[in-house]
């Protein structure tokens, strides 16, 4: 049985087709260097982001969220500040994919967008299949993850799932 995920709105990217890689900057996520990253993560966005986002907020977005080359710097480092998820009215299948394998929990979640505002809390039952919003109460249906997708969040990403088979 999954946890329910309870966290603040800390960003909503409203655009459709939104690139990850814009989260750090081209320049900034070559450099490796992971105190840079965290230091200006979102910074295009919120200058303040880094001060103001707290350990189990998410990150929500719009259509197509992660669209694009999806380079990990950009998610691991949302990861290392504290986010504990990203909700979207949908997702890009190869940045889905990549993300899940890490074990970070990806929301689709139909209507998101309209239903919500930034720092807005959100609690998502994974097993009764619904997205609440504390302040106005509204519940959203999300898509629930597969049987595959469940057993990757649940071990923490592909490598912990793998060793768990082989012991």
């Amino acid at each position: 049985m999954m946890p329910i995920l309870q966290g603040r709105a800390a960003f909503v990217f409203d655009e459709p087709n939104f690139d990850v890689d814009r989260i750090l900057g081209f320049d900034v996520m070559r450099s490796h260097d992971t105190e840079a990253m965290r230091a200006s993560a979102m910074g295009a966005f919120d200058p303040d982001f880094h001060s103001v986002v707290q350990s189990g907020d998410l990150l929500v977005g719009g259509v197509n969220f992660g669209y694009g080359h999806p380079h990990g710097p950009p998610m691991d480092t949302m990861r290392r500040i504290g986010i504990a998820g990203v909700i979207a009215e949908s997702f890009a299948p190869l940045y889905l994919m990549g993300e899940l394998a890490n074990g970070f929990p990806q929301i689709t979640c139909p209507g998101i967008l309209s239903a919500i505002q930034r720092w807005d809390v959100l609690s998502v039952d994974w097993e009764a299949g619904t997205l609440t919003n504390a302040g106005s109460k509204q519940v959203l249906k999300i898509a629930r993850p597969t049987a595959h997708e469940r057993q990757l969040l649940e071990a923490g990403g592909i490598f912990p799932l793998l060793r768990r088979a082989t012991i």
